[in-house]
């Protein structure tokens, strides 16, 4: 909970670090140079409540934690301190060589979704202005990827939720499918538990029996890959049960027909042998779901960390479309964005068919716009690069150097073993972190950045509520800025104007690169965001006609009045349930899939680092169901190995009835002999290039 900094003696309101509610918190300097954290009740979204990860977020910043040198390879192979000329120099030099002898696309560059949206920025131009190569991508396609795919081709518009968490608890029922609030973003729980106050009613959908499922009024246990089957065959009641919304249907959407026939073939004695999900359970679902007047689909990583991801949010849209639940006052379709910065990380250039303003790559008017902001000719800015997985899987071959900001794929890609082979085949490989997290220790040169408390920059919450994280504490002698580091290397590489380190300075290049774009921030700035704790997009800028026309207000609800397509429809998508793409058999008879646990973060770069979290978290597990432990002769706590036909990993048996029989459960925050991530599947889905992380063919047995 206390780091050491340079003494400022206000207490600073800002945001916590880590997951996309972006809780309110207050850090106060103390005696000795630290800073403690403490609760904020002006932010509407967490009241004041903080997890156990936003408490102690502080203890990251203390030296013994973090880096405070850059780091070199050494010709005995060792990282050894070094001085920043010298790190940013060898960078430099290694990436003009790369491109030299191989071309620009032979460089890579790998962001995070807890990038401020000023890095997320800077690092988009950085890759197509200053090194020109279009091998971008970041660990945000990892996260909602298929929701942003779905919701695109729905409403023609991809933003996490259309509407505030407030919303929640003034609606009449809420499926909630894949996610498990109570244990990943623990301040949101208190809106379904509002909502059941109220007399609304909840359904979790899920393989296990979470702690969130716990507090439903109904829980679906499907087997794992089957979300798309369940919510084709809820569609098909709706159908036959005459609960088609059919005023709504013909007045705002398009493509139902097609829709409709595709559901009409799940009929729901079909969809309870492909998902465990008894036809009553089914019946029971649809009944909750349709008597209000108002009702949400929410969902997560389970159904979107799938082969078939986009097209199982777009079943559930389908749902939502047919019902009337799209569109109309707490009422919608919304994805629950797991990054810090998930969604304005995806928004601003660091994905690889995006530019600023979640403008498409490829769209003429796009380049010309933001070349124009860049004051640089548009067909100079390369073209769409590689999705995540598949420029990880390009390194060593036809990427060659790869500079990485904030994201730790060792640990968190699919297919983890050969991921990391892959990184140590690089000819070069330059990572920024506040840490030295496992693909830092396999860095040529590493850099330490600062952290939240000691920076200032913009992130967007899963709301789409733009968010001014504040500066308490200057950063330990040693450290700088993302921005720094970029401003540095593009000077090193002949680019001397363009890349300011002053955050807001970046923040009103962005405004103008974004303004008339999907996410269109024009019409927000600093003193706002401070002023009125934060502004939903898209928030125009007034015209400057010199009328003095007001301030627009943000957008805090999306598609009331029209969609975002170019006709204002939404669209249904034509969808059919398919197997994943790794079934068991013999060799594999058991499901795997992963999650998080409360106490851990992601890859746990940092979270691992705070003895608090780590008492209550020390390791990974596997859980499993006690018919399944019997059969392996498996006892509490016995070591268990999970073998897939990509890797074994041995973790403590966890024995419990809240999983089904036929899978088994592992958390993926630890690196290792426990790396879950060892054994997922980097099968993509077609539209999103979002891997299959949530199902899987594994056996398990007795690690003897």
């Amino acid at each position: 909970m206390q780091s050491t900094g340079t003494r400022n003696p206000a207490t600073t309101p800002t945001h916590c670090p880590y997951c996309a509610l972006q809780c309110g918190m207050n850090l106060t300097p103390v005696e000795g140079g630290t800073v403690e954290v403490s609760d904020r009740a002006d932010f509407p979204v967490n009241r004041g409540a903080l997890c156990g990860k936003g408490r102690t977020a502080a203890a990251v910043l203390a030296p013994g934690a973090r880096l405070t040198s850059p780091l070199v390879r050494s010709g005995d192979g060792a990282l050894v301190p070094a001085g920043w000329d010298e790190a940013l120099d060898r960078i430099a030099r290694n990436l003009e060589r790369t491109r030299a002898e191989h071309g620009a696309d032979a460089l890579g560059v790998f962001g995070g979704g807890g990038l401020t949206n000023e890095k997320a920025y800077a690092l988009g131009k950085f890759a197509r202005v200053v090194l020109g190569t279009s091998q971008i991508d970041y660990n945000g396609r990892f996260c909602m990827s298929s929701a942003a795919a779905a919701g695109t081709r729905a409403f023609g518009l991809d933003r996490g939720l259309p509407f505030p968490l407030e919303d929640i608890p003034r609606t009449g029922c809420v499926i909630l499918v894949g996610s498990n609030p109570a244990e990943t973003m623990p301040p949101s729980l208190r809106y379904f538990t509002e909502l059941r106050e109220n007399g609304g009613t909840l359904i979790v959908v899920d393989p296990r029996r979470t702690k969130t499922a716990e507090q439903a009024d109904l829980h679906l246990a499907p087997r794992p890959g089957t979300d798309l089957a369940l919510a084709l065959g809820m569609l098909h009641l709706v159908v036959a049960e005459g609960r088609v919304d059919e005023a709504y249907v013909e007045e705002r959407t398009s493509g139902w027909e097609e829709a409709r026939a595709a559901a009409m073939a799940h009929w729901p004695e079909h969809v309870e042998r492909i998902t465990g999900v008894s036809v009553p359970e089914l019946r029971e679902a649809v009944r909750l779901f349709c008597a209000p007047e108002a009702a949400m689909v929410l969902t997560a990583r389970g159904p979107e960390q799938q082969a078939k991801g986009t097209d199982t949010v777009g079943a559930w849209i389908n749902l939502c479309l047919a019902t009337g639940r799209a569109g109309r006052p707490r009422s919608g379709y919304g994805c629950l964005t797991g990054q810090g910065n998930g969604q304005g990380g995806r928004e601003h250039g660091q994905k690889a068919d995006q530019l600023p303003g979640y403008r498409k790559l490829t769209d003429p008017a796009a380049r010309r716009h933001v070349a124009e902001v860049w004051g640089v000719d548009p067909d100079s800015l390369p073209g769409p690069g590689r999705s995540a997985y598949e420029l990880l899987d390009a390194l060593g071959t036809d990427i060659r150097s790869l500079l990485v900001m904030g994201s730790n794929p060792v640990v968190s890609a699919p297919r983890a073993a050969h991921v990391e082979g892959r990184l140590r085949s690089l000819d070069f490989l330059a990572v920024c972190d506040v840490v030295l997290s496992e693909t830092a220790e396999l860095a040529d040169v590493v850099l330490p950045v600062t952290q939240w408390a000691e920076e200032t920059g913009t992130t967007t919450n899963l709301e789409g509520r733009v968010l001014l994280r504040r500066r308490a504490i200057s950063p330990p002698e040693g450290v700088r800025g993302d921005l720094e580091v970029l401003h540095a290397l593009a000077g090193r590489l002949g680019v001397e104007k363009g890349f300011p380190v002053d955050p807001e300075e970046v923040f009103e290049e962005l405004r103008r690169a974004s303004a008339g774009g999907p996410a269109d921030y024009s019409g927000i700035d600093y003193r706002r965001l401070a002023r009125e704790n934060g502004v939903f997009w898209p928030c125009p800028a007034p015209p400057a006609d010199g009328t003095g026309a007001a301030p627009h207000p943000g957008t805090p609800r999306l598609f009331l009045d029209r969609f975002a397509t170019d006709d204002g429809r939404a669209r249904f998508a034509p969808v059919a349930h398919r197997p994943s793409a790794e079934e068991p058999d013999d060799a594999y008879p058991v499901l795997l899939t992963t999650g998080r646990v409360v106490a851990q973060y992601q890859s746990g770069a940092q979270t691992r680092r705070v003895a608090e979290l780590n008492a209550a978290a020390p390791g990974p597990f596997v859980e499993l169901h006690p018919r399944l432990a019997a059969r392996l002769g498996a006892a509490e706590g016995d070591p268990l190995a999970v073998v897939s036909r990509r890797g074994r990993a041995v973790a403590p048996a966890r024995i419990t009835t809240a999983i089904r029989p036929d899978t088994v459960f592992m958390p993926f925050h630890w690196p290792g002999e426990g790396r879950a991530n060892t054994l997922t599947n980097p099968a993509l889905d077609p539209a999103s290039r979002m891997p299959e992380f949530k199902v899987c063919a594994v056996r398990v047995e007795v690690a003897r």
